[in-house]
């Protein structure tokens, strides 16, 4: 049994605990009470009133109170604020298995995919998973089921990191699959070129889809504060290593991957896009809360 004083705010200390359910379980109920409102309550389904109780009516939507006060059988009718239909498409490129001090980023990611799952489908929402590389590989169709999530936990248990990175590719083949209005969350390095990744992101947006962009970086990534000459090891092409003197390479590596984050938030934002980046370090409850703002923010289309 885990204790109440888990490090909740630690990702790579949480990933001690081993099973992803488990944290997945810590993560989201530890979040849900830090909240003033649960984002359970109110968030896809909002009470309206009381009707009688007629049979084939679930038994759950039974109010009891009401029946010990009169006696009768009443249900509580609700009116759906959303018919949410969310993909959460998950990178399991080579890059993503980098890790410095912290756990991986392919870690990190796949545990952030299963946290908002289980959000997702305790809000009545339909959530499905797809996850990819150079091609994609699973897919599961959004379902409110909760079997749903048993089998999107199996698939991230057993993804690994391999491969190189093909975002925009995979994503206009995903395009003719999601048919009708939906939420595609994208959880990724980002690590190809925005230009071709912002043109499948529009073709996204045109069909009515929305969509919001979880970058992942390492600590590292954003410092990069090697001293002393090391050797950089592509995880995505085998037998490509180069040994560089971090002096002469930290300003223009910084440089350029500042240039590359602006110009990808930038452009994000010209297809109205939601882009947020997380590092390794952070705690999963920010992912979490700057989803449900993305969800709820007034003018949303």
């Amino acid at each position: 049994m885990l204790s109440q004083d888990a490090p909740l705010s630690d990702p790579t200390a949480l990933a001690r605990f081993g099973k992803l359910e488990v944290v997945t379980r810590l993560v989201v109920e530890g979040f849900m009470m830090g909240q003033h409102k649960s984002p359970f309550k109110g968030a896809s389904v909002e009470f309206v009133e009381h009707r009688q109780y007629y049979p084939g009516d679930e038994i759950r939507h039974i109010d009891w109170r009401a029946y010990g006060k009169t006696g009768k059988y009443y249900v509580k009718e609700f009116e759906e604020e959303t018919n949410l239909r969310c993909y959460l498409l998950l990178d399991c490129s080579g890059s993503m298995a980098y890790a410095g001090k912290t756990l991986s980023k392919f870690e990190y990611a796949k545990q952030l995919a299963a946290a908002l799952g289980y959000l997702l489908l305790s809000q009545r929402d339909a959530v499905g998973l797809i996850t990819f590389d150079s091609a994609r590989r699973d897919f599961i169709q959004p379902s409110a089921n909760p079997k749903n999530f048993g089998q999107m936990l199996e698939i991230l248990e057993n993804a690994k990191p391999r491969h190189e990175t093909a975002i925009s590719t995979v994503l206009s083949e995903v395009q003719p699959l999601i048919k009708r209005r939906s939420l595609v969350v994208l959880i990724s390095d980002c690590f190809d070129e925005p230009e071709a990744l912002t043109t499948t992101l529009k073709q996204l947006r045109h069909d009515r889809h929305e969509v919001l962009l979880f970058q992942v970086v390492a600590p590292e990534e954003e410092e990069f504060p090697f001293s002393k000459p090391t050797q950089f090891r592509s995880l995505e092409r085998r037998g490509q290593n180069q040994l560089v003197d971090p002096h002469q390479l930290r300003a223009r590596y910084l440089e350029q991957y500042q240039e590359f984050c602006a110009t990808l938030s930038r452009q994000c934002g010209s297809v109205h896009v939601d882009y947020l980046k997380f590092r390794t370090t952070d705690p999963y409850h920010l992912a979490l809360g700057a989803f449900l703002n993305q969800r709820t923010r007034p003018g949303r289309k």
